[in-house]
């Protein structure tokens, strides 16, 4: 006799993942619009912390609640890493033990009550996003502050200690193959879960576009430290027009763009915007310096973009380097931009996308996945 599925699931967010504009809150927001789709009563749970409570996740919610994240720096002195702590939250423990539903923990973040004995009996499952160890290695080996560079490290050694803890989850649903193999390496009952996002049909704009694009969060180190790559390393080498957009560029990178009167920074653009910089671009350049689960730009531009010109850390592991244009050194980019920069994209690039993305990346079909294992 068949079973039908658990109609319901509580989801913990790291964040509110309204609006969906960078990485991480792309992938829960569309994750729980796929789910909903498919009938699924969400019950989300977000940590709050900078970002406006959002009237848009009522409409695919059965429920949402918000919680202020514990931001006190004396939580750094804790073994427990700081990204985990300061997401924990009693009443949330309350809201979650009014039923019996299952619990899908978004990232190694909101883990800090997967071993609690009053869930021992629930269905436990862990969205990974990264490798978060991997990921704090690599923020510590580029950060220039002495002291915010020794809180990635030490937040890196806790976090490795810290991921033990998934243990005690009933699955693990990973969101590259590379991290997919590594933890099952560590881990029982480890599944390939590829990335939510946006797109449900590859668009590619015809013509050619005018300007090379890099895109992303410029925050967050490591977009920083690609950007500043391609302005002081790639593009000061060549005339070809590049645009930086994104949010909150540094001043190392603002100062940087203003020596070159062929490179723009368009900062803090609204998603309209920066879609049609996506769509109109000649070739995307996303060099990455670290391996790190998967990255949701290199998606945007494979769905919606012309020319993707990446390095080998991008794609690793990822199976879309059969999409792009692999070029490792400086010298190796610049040859590759000027050969692209005039050539349209032809209909078969767009039929090898469809092939590849429809079946990995298909919002429909990954949320499956997850309803299977509820």
């Amino acid at each position: 006799m068949l079973t039908m599925p658990n109609k319901n699931l509580h989801i913990i967010s790291f964040d509110v993942p309204y609006p969906a504009d960078y990485g991480g809150v792309i992938d829960v927001y569309y994750k729980i619009k796929a789910l909903h789709a498919q009938g699924i009563g969400v019950y989300l749970h977000c940590f709050e912390y900078g970002r406006a409570h959002a009237k848009e996740l009522d409409t695919i919610c059965e429920k949402v609640y918000y919680y202020k994240r514990n931001m006190q720096k004396t939580q750094l002195l804790s073994s427990v890493p700081y990204i985990v702590l300061s997401r924990s939250s009693e009443q949330m423990m309350k809201n979650l033990l009014k039923d019996d539903y299952p619990i899908l923990f978004e990232g190694l973040h909101t883990c800090y009550y997967l071993d609690d004995d009053r869930i021992t009996n629930r269905l436990k499952i862990v969205r990974t996003h990264n490798i978060e160890h991997h990921y704090y290695k690599g923020l510590e080996s580029i950060e220039k502050t002495a002291l915010k560079k020794f809180y990635f490290g030490e937040e890196a050694y806790k976090l490795q200690q810290f991921e033990k803890i998934l243990h005690q989850a009933d699955f693990i649903v990973a969101i590259s193959k590379a991290d997919t193999n590594e933890l099952a390496s560590r881990y029982n009952l480890v599944h390939f879960v590829g990335a939510f996002h946006p797109n449900s049909e590859v668009k590619i704009t015809k013509g050619t576009g005018d300007y090379c694009l890099f895109h992303g969060n410029l925050s967050v180190g490591e977009n920083n430290e690609a950007a500043l790559f391609l302005v002081n390393t790639v593009f000061s080498e060549t005339t070809i027009p590049l645009i930086i957009a994104g949010k909150q560029p540094s001043k190392e990178l603002v100062r940087a763009v203003a020596k070159h009167s062929h490179i723009q920074l368009k900062e803090n653009v609204d998603e309209a915007t920066m879609q049609h910089l996506i769509q109109n671009a000649q070739i995307h350049v996303l060099p990455c310096f670290q391996p790190a689960g998967i990255k949701l730009k290199l998606l945007a531009a494979l769905f919606n973009g012309r020319h993707c010109i990446v390095n080998s850390t991008m794609v690793a592991n990822t199976g879309l380097e059969k999409l792009c244009s692999v070029k490792n050194t400086a010298d190796e980019m610049i040859q590759e931009i000027e050969r692209l920069f005039k050539k349209p994209i032809d209909a078969s690039t767009k039929q090898k996308r469809e092939t590849l993305l429809l079946k990995d990346f298909s919002n429909e079909e990954n949320a499956k996945k997850i309803i299977h294992l509820i």
